[in-house]
């Protein structure tokens, strides 16, 4: 059995170093993801993990061991947030599985929610997005207009999983207090895929132009800096085009890491770089939007 530790505190920069932990894909053998040390997971950690899992009962692997946070307050938040919910149909969970009482919805989180088929996308998405316009009206103090510019780059989002991914993925929304990087709170967006990621989707229609530069980093680079979808249709590509303008207006960050790269837009209190090659491997896209509360005058 393949041991796959979880960071400590696991994000979407940090999945970098569960990836590097994971085996040659697809893994011989079955695979024990350990996050018994684990003191705490984003939304993009969440439906990352969720991702791994689903790729490895796509491939028909062997189902594998999840062992739980042995914090038990770590554990709650994890059932609180919904993912051990949907963990347990792919993982088989090792410690203490904490029960969630139908009262324990959180007043600033959105589930970890599954996302399959197109059919499913705008109910789910609504669902979210009535959610997620209470948060950003009373957490960041947003305006009415922004809050709307906010659903529709949800919605956008996950439209691309069933329009690019080619199965099913995942979404979390959750509210944070950035006090290091930012000084105030910010909505924290993840959608993560199992699919066949930036490279493939394109490769059909760009790859040529490129030649041997193309890749994990160019495929992503091409539909979020240039905007350029897989179909031809006039239009296409322009979702990811109105997330960007739309968090252009809120220093919002929008970073997306598919295969073994990771583009990001940056902003001004974030120091990630705008591209990141030479990555582990991991399975599908997952897409990171984090929207900044306004700021506070004076």
């Amino acid at each position: 059995m393949h041991v796959v530790p979880v960071p400590a505190f696991l994000d979407d920069r940090s999945l970098d170093h569960l990836a590097a932990q994971l085996p040659p894909w697809p893994p011989e053998g079955r695979l024990l993801v350990d996050a018994h040390a684990t003191e705490w997971s984003s939304p993009a950690g969440f439906t990352a993990l969720l991702t791994l899992g689903q790729s490895l009962a796509e491939l028909g692997a062997p189902k594998p061991r999840l062992t739980l946070p042995g914090n038990d307050s770590v554990a709650s938040y994890w059932a609180k947030a919904g993912f051990l919910h949907h963990a347990d149909a792919l993982f088989e969970l090792h410690g203490k599985v904490p029960r969630r009482r139908p009262d324990d919805a959180s007043e600033t989180l959105l589930d970890v929610t599954p996302i399959r088929e197109s059919k499913d996308v705008h109910e789910v998405v609504g669902r979210i997005n009535e959610r997620s316009t209470q948060i950003l009206k009373r957490e960041l103090d947003l305006e009415a207009s922004v809050v709307g510019g906010f659903g529709q780059s949800l919605s956008e989002t996950c439209q691309n999983i069933t329009e690019h991914a080619g199965t099913g993925g995942w979404v979390a929304v959750h509210v944070y207090n950035f006090r290091k990087r930012l000084g105030r709170k910010a909505v924290v967006i993840a959608v993560s895929d199992a699919g066949i990621g930036f490279r493939r989707s394109l490769e059909a229609t760009q790859a040529k132009r490129f030649g041997d530069r193309w890749g994990d980093g160019l495929a992503i680079e091409t539909a979020l800096i240039h905007n350029i979808s897989r179909f031809r249709d006039p239009g296409r590509g322009q979702g990811l085009a109105g997330t960007k303008r739309y968090l252009a207006r809120w220093q919002g960050k929008i970073s997306i890491r598919s295969g073994t790269a990771r583009v990001c837009i940056p902003q001004p209190w974030d120091d990630e770089p705008p591209m990141s090659e030479g990555l582990a491997w991991f399975p599908g896209s997952q897409v990171t939007i984090i929207i900044p509360a306004r700021e506070m005058a004076g």
